[in-house]
């Protein structure tokens, strides 16, 4: 099955206070960034991809992609990214309507993650999809409509609202689960200690698989 045409957004916008700071993407795990394995398993699933981070733009200078700071002051969370990607696609892509949001430290991303979004929201009946694993939710990893991108903007600067998974709640929303096995798709390097994890999780992906994303 096909998905709609669906620009890939990449948030990298958090703190990382967890892994002492800096940039959590731009760790290397199996030889690469963490981002570059997320760019190459999200590329071929959007008509293109953008990066949401605060700050100096240029340390993402090498890998070619827009690069779009929150709009909302004081590091107001993944929802500030979201707008901030809808808010470029209005301006630069208005002819696509769907935007797919992920964790820009997670190296597992499933490949048919936008289709699987596309399909669930379509069964629910419902404008928005976030994905789900070992029975958690993920809600920053979501599908996101454009035309919701006002409503949006007026729960985030007028209410103050930061939980996604309660704003999400207002329109309704679906879920998409995967299994967690071999190794769960939405597996993020938070700490230090995820870094080894992740080399670990790679090795064991490379032996079982002929051909491995790293």
């Amino acid at each position: 099955m096909s998905a709609p045409p669906t620009l890939g957004l990449l948030l990298a916008g958090g703190l990382a206070r967890r892994m002492g700071g800096g940039d959590k993407p731009l760790r290397t795990i199996a030889g690469r960034t963490i981002l570059a394995h997320v760019i190459e398993r999200l590329a071929p699933q959007c008509e293109g991809l953008l990066v949401n981070a605060n700050g100096d733009p240029a340390r993402f200078a090498a890998y070619g992609l827009p690069v779009v700071a929150d709009s909302v002051p004081d590091f107001a969370g993944p929802l500030a990214g979201i707008l901030a990607g809808l808010d470029w696609m209005a301006q630069h892509r208005s002819d696509l309507h769907w935007l797919v949001s992920v964790a820009a430290d997670t190296p597992f991303i499933p490949r048919d993650l936008v289709v699987r979004l596309h399909q669930a929201r379509e069964q629910a009946g419902v404008p928005l999809a976030c994905a789900a694993s070992g029975g958690w939710t993920h809600p920053v990893i979501g599908l996101w409509p454009v035309r919701l991108r006002e409503e949006l903007r007026h729960a985030l600067t007028v209410e103050g609202e930061r939980k996604i998974d309660r704003w999400t709640a207002r329109h309704g929303c679906a879920s998409a689960e995967w299994p967690v096995t071999p190794v769960d798709p939405f597996f993020n390097a938070n700490r230090p200690d995820d870094l080894a994890e992740a080399e670990r999780l790679f090795v064991m992906l490379a032996d079982s698989d002929p051909q491995p994303s790293s």
